[in-house]
Formats: structure tokens, C-alpha cells, sequence
């Protein structure tokens, strides 16, 4: 039989990825794609897993140890050495100003948005006062939203971890994205909850591979497992983000969607304590930042102080 594979590239690429399961799973998907678009063998690349410094302190919510810099920082490190050549992160862990020096040069096709409950088979299902496992400020915003009885408690670590909180009673229910459980074969677990509604972190779902920019050769091959949709949606929501001035502390859902019309965007902002929250919605083109932009200012400008103390506003003009 003929060999089908093209050239390999001229070295092994590596791939850095965090250790965890659900990381690992992302950065096989990505060397599996990868190696599908060009033709090329499997020890084409290697994988180079890191403990990052937001798997190894699980006591603290992130947002008071350094925040989604602590799921970065290492792989940043590698790369910027030479030590890599490119990383796999889930999209919502990064953050969303990233130094010049870095490009996402791929996002693969975003999986499910949506959150799942597990523990309970609705929120209107849960017990009076019943304690919900997150350390995440917009489910916690959005759970004590729709149910202000509700305790919220700490929950940190991968899918393992947290579902193993559960299981000692730390909680009555939680929230995972269902984009997690379907990769790490576990949706089961859980139920999903309607986006609709329900909805998910600015970029859940979706895998950003990031290289360096001046790595115009890495930037040709992450091309070819580019997904143009999603591409656009989560950019979208970068820019949302951008122009609200997020931090770990800010409390922010969206969902991007597209129809014959084109793109749609629906936001909300809340308080911590979910007593205030402000819906917004936009209509924008591929590539167009201005539009999301614009929403997040007018979600701001219609927001109590209760929420907008938790975000700084658009960056001033140069």
C-alpha cells in the first residue's frame, strides 16, 4: 500500500499543554487534527505536559491568587524560551489581554457551550438553602440570581476533583461546562442547562492553540485546523470582554450564536451576590470588534454600582 503521509515536518513539533485530564484530552484532539490536515505521522509532535500553578493551589478561589494568568504562566514561559513551540488552552481559562508576543493562531471547533448541573435534575429542583460547589463568580452570580436561597460554597480542581466534592457531601450540587464532560467521555453526569437562559462563560467550549508571532511557519500549520466560525464567535467575545474590563471578580455570561441573519450576540452582566443584573444583546459581522464593543458599554452604562465596580470599562484611547 502507498504511503498517504506528507513530509513530516523538518523537526518534532512540541505541544505544551497543562497536566490535567481534561487538558491532555484537548492537547491529544489538537495533535490529532493537526496531523490529519498535513498527512503526517503521530511522532510528528510531542506532547509536553506542565503543572500549572492553578492545579496546585485548590484551597483559594483564583481570583485571590493571581487569576487565569495561574492556568498560563508556565506554558507562556516555554514558549517565549523556545522550549515549545506551541500551547493548548481552553479559551475561558486565558486571559483576555495576552502579550504582543503571543498570537492564537487556531481555534478548533467549539464543543458544547453549555453548563451542567449536577446533582439535581434542575435548579428549581434543588432543597431550600442547598449548598452550590463554585468558585466561578458567574455561575455563583447566576445561581443566586434565579435562587437567592442558595449557599454558595468553594469548589476548585479538575472535573475529578470537584465531582469528588460532591460525592463527600461538600455540597448538594455543582456546575461543570458540558464541554469538559463530553471530552473526558463523563456527560452523564450531569444536566445540561438551556444557553438560552442559562448562559455560559465568554469562550466555554472552545480550544485556543497559541504560538509565538514571530513564528510565521508554526502560524502556517495551526491554519489548516482553524475553525472559522468559531474563530469568530469567541473573538467576539474577547472584544465584549475587552471593552468591560473584566477580572476575575467580574460576573459575565454570553452566547454567540449565528443564523441566516448572521451573528447575534446576548449578554449579561450580575452582581456578585446576583441581586442586579443587565441584559444586553448585539447583531455583529465576521471580524467586526466595534459592534461587541459597543454592547459592553451600554451594559455598563445601565448598570447599578453593584455591578459595574467589578469592571474597569473600555480602555482609554491612545
Amino acid at each position: 500500500m502507498a504511503d498517504t503521509h506528507t513530509p513530516n515536518p523538518p523537526r518534532r513539533l512540541r505541544l505544551g499543554t497543562r497536566r490535567s485530564p481534561l487538558a491532555m484530552a484537548q492537547a491529544f484532539e489538537t495533535r490529532a487534527r493537526l496531523i490529519d490536515a498535513h498527512g503526517w505521522s503521530e511522532d510528528a509532535i510531542e506532547i509536553v505536559p506542565v503543572t500549572a500553578s492553578g492545579d496546585k493551589v485548590l484551597d483559594r478561589p483564583l481570583a485571590d491568587i493571581g487569576g487565569k494568568a495561574l492556568w498560563t504562566k508556565e506554558l507562556d514561559a516555554w514558549l517565549h524560551d523556545g522550549e515549545i513551540d506551541f500551547a493548548v488552552h481552553s479559551l475561558k481559562d486565558v486571559e483576555t489581554i495576552r502579550p504582543d508576543w503571543l498570537t492564537i493562531a487556531a481555534i478548533l471547533p467549539r464543543e458544547d457551550v453549555r453548563d451542567a448541573l449536577v446533582g439535581a435534575i434542575s435548579i428549581a429542583a434543588l432543597p431550600p438553602g442547598a449548598r452550590i460547589g463554585t468558585s466561578a463568580p458567574r455561575r455563583a452570580a447566576q445561581m443566586l440570581n434565579a435562587r437567592p436561597d442558595l449557599t454558595i460554597v468553594p469548589f476548585r480542581g479538575n472535573v475529578a476533583t470537584r465531582l469528588g466534592k460532591l460525592a463527600a457531601g461538600e455540597a448538594e450540587a455543582t456546575l461543570l461546562a458540558l464541554a469538559g464532560l463530553n471530552r473526558l467521555g463523563q456527560a452523564e453526569v450531569g444536566v445540561a442547562l438551556d444557553a438560552a437562559t442559562w448562559l455560559p462563560a465568554p469562550g466555554q467550549g472552545a480550544i485556543a492553540i497559541e504560538c509565538r508571532t514571530d513564528d510565521a511557519g508554526m502560524q502556517r500549520y495551526l491554519a489548516a485546523i482553524d475553525d472559522a466560525d468559531s474563530h469568530t464567535a469567541v473573538i467576539a467575545e474577547r472584544a465584549l470582554l475587552a471593552a468591560l474590563g473584566g477580572n476575575c471578580h467580574s460576573a459575565v455570561a454570553v452566547l454567540t450564536t449565528q443564523d441566516a441573519a448572521g451573528w447575534h450576540m446576548a449578554a449579561t452582566l450580575f452582581s456578585p451576590d446576583g441581586q442586579a443584573r443587565t441584559d444586553g444583546e448585539t447583531r455583529f459581522a465576521a471580524g467586526d470588534a466595534l459592534a461587541p464593543a459597543t454592547l459592553a458599554v451600554d451594559l455598563l452604562a445601565r448598570s447599578p454600582a453593584s455591578i459595574t465596580d467589578h469592571f474597569a470599562g473600555p480602555p482609554p484611547r491612545a
